[in-house]
């Protein structure tokens, strides 16, 4: 059995939703405490009655029909598949640890699975070295889905795929999600996915919550030091500004002082938490303002150019201009002779 230390995390998660944690110390810190198998941690079973999490190490007093409910889709769609079972016996393994060993009718399983993540029937009998790195991470997407769970954890599904796969992963986890009722757990360090997928995003620095919010409100008021730093590392488009933006480096020890106070993750806005003492709140509730002064400055020099846009005169375009008649004398010389 494995020790483990004393913790007072609480990770809450709401039904159909994508739920962003991010950044490298989740795979310590929570990773570990919700799907690491490797580490023989056995699983987080919760009650739908008591809301309780439960963390069990010896799989002794497992609640199958609540694990049941809870896939995940793996990182590595290469190293996360059996290269010597087929695409069928890869996606139907679940099936088969929890009895259902009707051949029949968990193949006709496995052809639905393979539907739903857009993949044709023939595939269910071809190896994984058969497949390109997107279908293979349909082929996990489908292995997840065949056991019609409720909660998905998708531990940086993206992340090895070439970024013209990337979307369409994306885009087939959002269809799923709404069509599913899905609730997914996404791990991710793409701040650009995580804005597009994601409802709430977590932050977390070496395993602590620093922040908390909805993905547009995240983005509106960044507030702790370590959401600005990850926000300015975003690559933008346009070589001017990605030469002239500034970056933000964080550093825990001269970005806070918290000798005399310690923080706690304290609600700043209706939703959006951000771990802080009482003199950081204050801070942050004077750059809120700022922040919606500069925004709604913007906001207004943006309708002035539209109006100003609006209002200019359009240009007519410029008529062709008409062949000129041959006069008639000019025609009659040019008319061959017979």
């Amino acid at each position: 059995k494995e020790e483990l230390a004393a913790e007072t995390k609480v990770f809450a998660v709401k039904a159909k939703e994508a739920y962003d944690l991010r950044v490298s110390e989740l795979k310590t810190a929570t990773n570990e405490v919700i799907a690491d198998l490797k580490a023989k941690l056995a699983d987080i079973v919760s009650t739908q009655k008591e809301k309780i999490a439960q963390i069990n190490y010896d799989m002794k007093h497992v609640d199958t029909s609540i694990m049941n409910k809870m896939q995940m889709i793996f990182q590595d769609p290469i190293d996360s598949l059996n290269p010597r079972m087929t695409v069928e016996d890869i996606i139907q393994e679940g099936l088969q640890i929890q009895g259902m060993k009707d051949r029949a009718e968990n193949s006709k399983k496995v052809i639905e699975s393979l539907e739903k993540v857009g993949l044709i029937s023939d595939y269910a009998s071809r190896y994984p070295h058969e497949f390109s790195g997107g279908q293979r991470q349909r082929i996990g997407i489908a292995r997840a889905l065949i056991m019609n769970p409720e909660f998905i954890i998708a531990d940086e599904p993206v992340s090895a795929l070439d970024v013209s796969i990337r979307a369409q992963i994306i885009n087939l986890l959002n269809d799923l999600r709404d069509e599913l009722g899905l609730t997914i757990l996404f791990i991710a360090h793409d701040l650009s996915v995580v804005k597009y997928f994601c409802d709430r995003i977590a932050v977390m620095y070496y395993g602590n919550i620093v922040e908390l919010t909805t993905s547009d409100e995240l983005f509106k008021h960044p507030l702790h030091p370590y959401t600005k730093a990850l926000l300015s590392a975003i690559p933008k488009p346009d070589p001017y500004s990605e030469k002239t933006r500034e970056r933000i480096l964080y550093n825990p020890f001269t970005a806070h002082d918290y000798r005399e106070e310690k923080p706690t993750l304290q609600e700043i806005l209706p939703g959006h938490f951000v771990l802080a003492n009482s003199e950081e709140m204050e801070r942050y509730r004077e750059e809120i303002k700022e922040l919606d002064k500069k925004a709604e400055a913007e906001a207004k020099k943006e309708a002035a150019r539209a109006a100003k846009k609006k209002a200019e005169p359009k240009a007519e375009p410029k008529k062709a201009a008409k062949p000129k008649a041959k006069s008639t004398a000019k025609a009659k010389a040019d008319k061959p002779k017979k």
